[in-house]
């Protein structure tokens, strides 16, 4: 699915006389890569933050989990660093896909549901970024198997994947108190003996090692979220800048692409209600209510809500289990439509809109 991706970015980058290159390691790639090229103290001076600024612990407003792993790939003869991140995205990819179908064909009920869950999130709108220089691969993969993980009652595997997605990106908080929901849930209920405390101690501790050291840098203990605020907007307000948005963009005349991030919102929303209704395992509705809220309780950029939605993968399962219920041939057609729709709107969004990523 990432590759017909791929394929149509080359076609809208050519069209639009860029570079696939470019494009993949675009805006925040373009920090991943400098830190794991240079380290934080070495990122290019000429990088700036949303407002165009830059100071000295700007870069320390991307987590270290990514860069580390291009690192790893990086030592390989011939990998250049944009190669290295791209090369970890794709892997991450594979294990995400794995665990979609696995975590699929549990809740489904079918192989047929789980692997038309992959086709549904490697086909999500804005999707492209698990084929780009972006960490949202790692996380979301991270994120597969710590819920997997909580579903099958392997506390250590979800310990360990949720402690790892905490040096990836902040929307580990979500999971971090999913699984010390479930884990507390399963030592009230006197299960899995002691167990559910190792996933409990594991959970916080790669986000609370990273936001730590960002205060000791910055000399405050909420330093990493001050960062965020001054450099990108990015704070927690309930909601209150996304609704102006949305209301102002169903009232207004604004661009298409504007639009349709609404609607992706509304939809995401419709979904939550849906997985809610089909009573599917509370630990996924739960990270997948928490990533939404997050996202959307955030005054950051608009056009990057879709974006930050990815993460939210058990909205898909619904889908996935009715179009499993379906002929062949219409599950099929759906698919395709879904898989050419998104792959044009992530390379859309890269190649044409300026601000969509």
């Amino acid at each position: 699915m990432r590759l017909v991706g791929l394929l149509v970015l080359t076609w809208l980058s050519t069209a639009n006389d860029q570079t696939v290159v470019e494009n993949l390691r675009a805006w925040d790639g373009q920090w991943y890569t400098e830190i794991a090229a240079h380290g934080y103290g070495g990122v290019d001076p000429s990088m700036v933050d949303g407002f165009g600024n830059r100071y000295p612990e700007t870069p320390l407003a991307f987590f270290p989990g990514y860069p580390l792993l291009i690192m790893a790939v990086q030592i390989l003869p011939g990998i250049t660093t944009t190669g290295a991140a791209v090369i970890v995205s794709l892997i991450c990819g594979v294990f995400a896909a794995y665990g979609l179908a696995r975590l699929g064909e549990r809740i489904g009920g079918s192989r047929t549901a789980g692997l038309l869950l992959v086709v549904l999130f490697a086909a999500a709108p804005m999707s492209v970024v698990l084929s780009m220089a972006y960490s949202e691969a790692l996380f979301c993969a991270l994120s597969i198997w710590a819920l997997i993980g909580v579903v099958e009652r392997n506390w250590t595997l979800a310990g360990l994947c949720c402690a790892a997605a905490g040096l990836v990106r902040p929307t580990a908080a979500a999971l971090i108190g999913v699984v010390g929901l479930a884990a507390i849930v399963a030592i009230v209920q006197r299960r899995d003996a002691w167990w559910p405390w190792l996933a409990i101690l594991l959970a916080p501790t790669g986000m609370l090692l990273y936001v730590g050291w960002v205060g000791l840098q910055t000399g405050a203990l909420n330093g990493y979220f001050e960062l965020q605020q001054r450099g990108w907007s990015s704070a927690f307000d309930g909601g209150a800048s996304t609704g102006k948005f949305v209301l102002e963009t169903l009232t207004q005349q604004r661009s298409v692409f504007e639009t349709f991030t609404v609607w992706v919102v509304l939809a995401a929303l419709v979904l939550l209600v849906v997985c809610v209704r089909q009573r599917m395992p509370w630990p996924l509705v739960l990270f997948a209510a928490a990533v939404v809220a997050l996202d959307l309780g955030s005054d950051g950029l608009m056009y990057s809500k879709v974006r930050l939605m990815l993460p939210a993968f058990p909205l898909l399962i619904p889908v996935a289990i009715g179009l499993a219920k379906r002929r062949r041939p219409t599950a099929a057609t759906t698919a395709v439509l879904l898989v050419f729709f998104g792959s044009w709107l992530g390379a859309y969004s890269l190649t044409a809109w300026q601000y969509a990523i």
